[in-house]
């Protein structure tokens, strides 16, 4: 943990880390972890407690409000988040729940027929294709609608996991639909369709901006009669008043490219009927939600034989370097990719680069253009009579041109993680080296997030990273509001991780039937005070970072076998254990004792001590009268939750060892 990283205190908030000090209390030394909140007022935790604190995220992060030590906008507003988290949880788990009640088609597999549909794959499907397929196919014979999120990088074959369930469909005389978030990518889907179905007496129709009132019309005739059985289609037909036949399926490719608006409108159109999810890079809110259970994930993380990483490279802004890659990739007869996200300056940027680069033959595409114009473009660029295609993110998804293996990124920081991969996939669809620029005029100046996304995508440019990325993007920008309209949500006021941690939690809880608390989502252990040294000795393990990953571990322990694991991880990196950190230990042991019988505070010095309950039923109540009936002068009942004792133990491993019996005695009998 770097200084300055943003921090999240449970009970008071947003801070800045500033270290950690030793601090001797009354003669005895321990290790504390400080936070400055506003007005430089500063907060020193027991090491102990840190399991009450979590990172921000963004880790120096300027223009963040630290909160008031000893305010009350703190806790007002975690109330308020926390019973939103917890109502938006209970309302996403009941659309699910109510969509798992529904009955759906139990569609019946003709094996020789699909066998033979599959035999014309022109490829070998993998071991993780396969194992998507049969997911696919189980849940569609069931009689419960199918919600599967299909996640494979880009080429990996997810199309065919999609043609298979629209073969399974129709075979079953079940209409399809296919939502894609391009017009490009409607015509490759269709081209690529109609080519595999051909053999068969299959009716593909496509819909999107480029069709005509008539065609549109056609087609909206042949889906309400039945005539038509498969339709590719981008979102624009969700607004449409169309009656199905029979429909039966419902596809959406690259689902991040769909508005949360339009994907509400899919939720409400299609409640009854097998939905299958095609993602490269799901969304961090698909992402949470298929990890947590609410939806079927299925993984196809076994690149194709002969594939190879597209290599990625993070650059500032230069025209000798983009001639430099331009003339390259030119020479060597491929072709180029330059993404400029800008219409209004698309074609003032083209002559620029022509005159920078007389050799190349440059042309424009972007979303605004004509359909004609553009399909000219395309179909152009396809056939290779030009060599330099400057283009918006209208060629983000399914744009195959196999001679494309060059690509540079304008203001590659104004893109999100997963549009970055995305394009990247739209190169290196062969065997040959393949190469992605993402360019930054001033990358010292760019936010932090902008940074993570690029040393992330820099990183991870193995095949089948597209997962790894879907976990970052859910890291550097949380899950966010699950059900609002905003992918960030509300999660500034009290950090990504936190606002995960609870939702998760409240998840889980309404899966259970559980009591959701504070409590719960935090472990709020029993606050032990031993009056003895107990922590990491610097001398012992030197690096601070060490000492507060470890600290942090003990603290979150919530058994003992955990706190065995962690003691064995310590002894063999940094050797034998001084007696400072074995009574570290040896707390968090008797923490983990006294937590689970419901014991809230145990203070004990050398002539005595407090121990203080949060349920007095959840202990061998008997089992205490006799111990303080045995002596009662040593003994004093303070309140129905709290006990005083008086017992002189100067050594620190007697102290230990009495406060271990007295809490075994304290346990209920089996």
């Amino acid at each position: 943990m770097e200084i300055n990283q943003i921090v999240v205190h449970l009970e008071h908030g947003i801070g800045r880390y500033k270290g950690l000090t030793t601090i001797q209390n009354n003669g005895v030394e321990g290790e504390y972890f400080i936070i400055e909140y506003a007005k430089k007022t500063k907060l020193y935790v027991p090491i102990s407690s840190l399991n009450l604190i979590t990172k921000y995220q963004n880790k120096t992060k300027k223009d963040i409000t630290l909160n008031k030590l000893g305010n009350e906008n703190w806790s007002k507003n975690k109330k308020k988040i926390i019973k939103e988290i917890y109502d938006d949880a209970a309302l996403l788990l009941d659309i699910y729940a109510n969509r798992a009640t529904q009955l759906g088609f139990s569609f019946f597999l003709n094996k020789k027929e699909f066998n033979f549909f599959c035999s014309k794959c022109p490829f070998k499907v993998t071991i993780d294709q396969k194992k998507a397929i049969d997911d696919v196919i189980h849940d569609m014979k069931k009689k419960y609608p199918m919600d599967r999120l299909i996640c494979g990088d880009v080429g990996f074959g997810k199309t065919e996991v999609a043609m298979r369930a629209c073969f399974l469909a129709v075979n079953n005389k079940k209409q399809v639909i296919i939502l894609v978030p391009t017009t490009l990518l409607v015509q490759q889907h269709y081209d690529n369709f109609i080519d595999r179905f051909s053999y068969l007496d299959v009716k593909i129709k496509k819909l999107s901006r480029f069709c005509t009132k008539k065609e549109v019309y056609k087609v909206i005739s042949g889906i309400k009669s039945g005539n038509i059985n498969i339709v590719i289609a981008t979102h624009q037909i969700l607004f449409k008043d169309l009656e199905w036949s029979d429909l039966g399926l419902l596809i959406i490719d690259e689902e991040h490219r769909f508005g949360v608006s339009q994907k509400e409108k899919i939720k409400s159109l299609f409640l009854n009927i097998d939905i299958l999810t095609l993602t490269a890079t799901p969304i961090p809110r698909t992402l949470n939600m298929a990890i947590h259970g609410m939806r079927d994930l299925s993984i196809i993380a076994t690149p194709p034989e002969k594939k190879i990483p597209v290599k990625t490279f993070v650059k500032k802004y230069d025209l000798k370097l983009i001639r430099k890659t331009i003339l390259k990739e030119i020479k060597r007869g491929g072709q180029v990719y330059y993404l400029y996200n800008k219409v209004k300056s698309i074609n003032r940027f083209s002559k620029m680069l022509s005159k920078l680069i007389p050799e190349s033959k440059i042309k424009v595409a972007h979303g605004k253009m004509n359909k004609t114009e553009l399909e000219t473009i395309m179909n152009d660029f396809r056939k290779h009579l030009f060599n330099v295609l400057i283009c918006t993110t209208i060629i983000e998804t399914g744009i195959d041109i196999p001679r494309a293996n060059t690509m540079l990124v304008h203001q590659s920081n104004q893109f999100g993680l997963s549009q970055l991969h995305q394009l990247r996939g739209r190169i290196g669809r062969t065997d040959k080296k393949s190469y992605i620029w993402l360019l930054v005029e001033h990358y010292e100046s760019i936010n932090y997030d902008a940074k993570k996304r690029l040393e992330s995508i820099s990183l991870h440019q193995k095949l089948g990273s597209g997962f790894i990325l879907s976990k970052k993007d859910l890291e550097i920008r949380g899950i966010g509001k699950i059900l609002g309209k905003d992918q960030s949500g509300h999660i500034e006021s009290i950090g990504p991780i936190l606002y995960e941690k609870i939702f998760k939690k409240a998840v889980s809880s309404l899966k259970k039937g559980e009591k959701f608390s504070l409590k719960t989502i935090f472990q709020l252990h029993t606050e032990i005070e031993l009056c003895i040294p107990a922590l990491l000795p610097t001398k012992y393990i030197f690096n601070i970072n060490n000492r507060i990953k470890f600290y942090r571990k003990i603290a979150i322990a919530n058994n003992i076998e955990k706190i065995k694991i962690l003691k064995n991880k310590i002894i063999k990196k940094f050797g034998k254990m001084p007696i400072f950190a074995k009574n570290l230990l040896n707390i968090s042991k008797i923490r983990i004792y006294a937590t689970k019988l419901g014991i809230k505070k145990i203070y004990f010095n050398e002539k005595g001590g407090i121990i203080e309950f949060n349920d007095i039923n959840s202990i061998n109540f008997k089992n205490l009268l006799q111990k303080i009936n045995s002596k009662p002068s040593k003994w004093k009942i303070v309140n129905s939750k709290k006990i005083k004792f008086l017992k002189k133990i100067e050594n620190g491993n007697q102290r230990i060892s009495w406060i271990k019996n007295f809490i075994n005695l304290l346990k209920k009998k089996k």
